[in-house]
């Protein structure tokens, strides 16, 4: 009677402990795999954008072994057929192909291309940083296509917050903006000192 009691006890307890694991594993593998990616499509050798259905590989993991299908890709609805062969890059490197990882790593190490400050890490929620074109054009980071991103990355200058800011007001507002051409020094832009007869400026006078 004390043994069938226990096992009463024990089987339960067990295969909840296992629902637990799985639903922990599912929901972990549902995070991981959230976000747009960047990919090299097998058909064209191009950068492609592309999403993973996250829920539909949850709910396998929460059952057995969880297979990747995307959700979502830029070539589609035209090319939604393929066979998806992008999918191999993903799952070898889950994190290094993700739009947000990619933007991080490269505005981590660079300094913004006016003030000359240290960017550190992207603030993806307030003050986020920009970027600087060829032409001259400042956007910020949500105007780019994903799948633009690899060529945009290799051809852009980056801007902080406070630079985009500045350049997009120059754009928008030409007529209001004066030119100082005041040296710039250090990582935070400090002005090193005032332009000397500089037609339309006012120096003002030396303190004795």
């Amino acid at each position: 009677m004390k043994l069938g009691l226990i096992l009463l006890i024990v089987f339960p307890l067990s295969a909840a402990g296992i629902i637990l694991v799985r639903m922990i594993r599912a929901a972990g593998l549902y995070v991981k795999l959230l976000g747009k990616r960047i990919v090299t499509c097998a058909e064209t050798e191009k950068p492609a954008a592309v999403e993973v259905a996250a829920g539909h590989a949850a709910m396998e993991a929460l059952v057995g072994e969880a297979h990747l299908r995307l959700s979502d890709c830029s070539r589609w609805p035209e090319r939604e057929d393929c066979g998806q062969a992008c999918l191999s890059q993903i799952e070898v490197a889950p994190d290094d192909c993700l739009v947000t990882r990619m933007v991080e790593d490269w505005y981590r190490s660079r300094t913004c291309a006016f003030c000359g400050k240290i960017l550190g890490e992207m603030n993806w929620i307030d003050r986020r940083g920009a970027l600087l074109g060829p032409d001259g054009k400042a956007v910020l980071w949500d105007e780019v296509r994903p799948e633009d991103l690899p060529g945009v990355l290799a051809t852009h200058r980056p801007l902080c917050w406070s630079c985009y800011i500045a350049q997009t007001f120059r754009r928008d507002h030409p007529d209001l903006v004066v030119d100082r051409p005041w040296k710039r020094i250090g990582p935070c832009g400090e002005i090193a000192g005032e332009p000397k007869n500089q037609p339309g400026v006012t120096n003002p006078p030396a303190h004795a």
